[in-house]
């Protein structure tokens, strides 16, 4: 009866250390995801800025151009 008792005890200190384990690989992934998609965002606005910049110095270009005639 007392085997049975420590046992109940280790598979509920068991459970109980499971279930920290999953909580904080569960945050751990969270913080991982969190930097990744802050850096896809930042990949992509630095791809828009470069298509702007294309954009804007093709327009001047044009400006110039129309102004010479």
């Amino acid at each position: 009866m007392l085997e049975a008792v420590l046992a109940g005890n280790k598979d509920a200190e068991n459970q109980e250390h499971s279930q920290s384990i999953s909580e904080l690989q569960a945050k751990l992934e969270a913080a991982n995801a969190e930097p990744l998609a802050e850096w896809e965002k930042a990949k992509q606005l630095a791809m828009e800025n470069e298509k702007l910049k294309y954009r804007i110095a093709h327009l001047v270009r044009a400006v110039k151009e129309a102004d010479q005639k």
